[in-house]
């Protein structure tokens, strides 16, 4: 740093979207709607929905129905922002499945290839050694459907340990999947930690750079 050798870093300039995102139809504050037109306020080209899924009932995790019921309000949504030639923008219909205890996604097959994108990520059962917790991330991650592995470690900054994982071994298996990290911009999550983003770049792993929005003002 002080011979100035740091590399450029990124800014929001360089963010042309965000994937990782909640609404009302789980635990969000705000509307999918209200949640895309923010996003498109802060001159975002592109904004994806993940909210949570069946098996995390804590946080209204949607039903197969609810599932179909955002799908089609995603395309209409995206009809209307496709009248507007000026200002182009789409929403992505993703889901965040949760990895259950033995590695699966929640969700049959079927319905899991109908979504856009699967950000996979653990919200239960944090106890785990760490062959356990790594076993379990890494059988996600060959999940053919999974694109994104979300907040790696599930840490919560002063509030929650994150279980430990393998870093290298999880980072190995997405370069080997075509599956990308999660970099969560959460403040109180910053999870994968910055000390592994480089190990994952240089293994040719994409960092999906996320907010994990929860209501509008959480996409800054």
């Amino acid at each position: 740093a002080a011979e100035d050798g740091l590399p450029s870093l990124l800014t929001i300039e360089d963010l042309h979207g965000c994937l990782h995102n909640h609404s009302t139809y789980s635990d969000g504050a705000h509307s999918l709607s209200e949640m895309a037109e923010a996003a498109r306020a802060r001159g975002f080209s592109y904004f994806g929905i993940c909210d949570h899924s069946q098996s995390l009932r804590i946080a209204d995790g949607l039903s197969p129905e609810e599932v179909r019921e955002q799908q089609a309000e995603v395309a209409r949504l995206n009809q209307s922002f496709a009248d507007d030639e000026e200002e182009p923008f789409r929403i992505f219909h993703g889901i965040e499945s949760d990895i259950l205890k033995d590695g699966s996604l929640d969700y049959d097959t079927d319905l899991l290839g109908e979504f856009d994108f699967v950000v996979a990520s653990v919200h239960t059962g944090f106890s785990m050694t760490k062959t356990e917790a790594t076993d379990r991330l890494v059988r996600a991650i060959e999940n053919p459907y999974t694109r994104i592995l979300g907040h790696p470690t599930g840490r919560l900054l002063l509030r929650r340990e994150g279980y430990p994982i393998n870093h290298e071994r999880v980072i190995e298996s997405c370069a080997e999947h075509g599956v990308a990290l999660e970099l969560n911009a959460n403040p109180y999550r910053l999870d994968l930690d910055w000390r592994w983003v480089q190990r994952a770049t240089e293994q040719g792993v994409l960092i999906s750079i996320n907010p994990d929005a929860h209501a509008t003002r959480e996409i800054d």
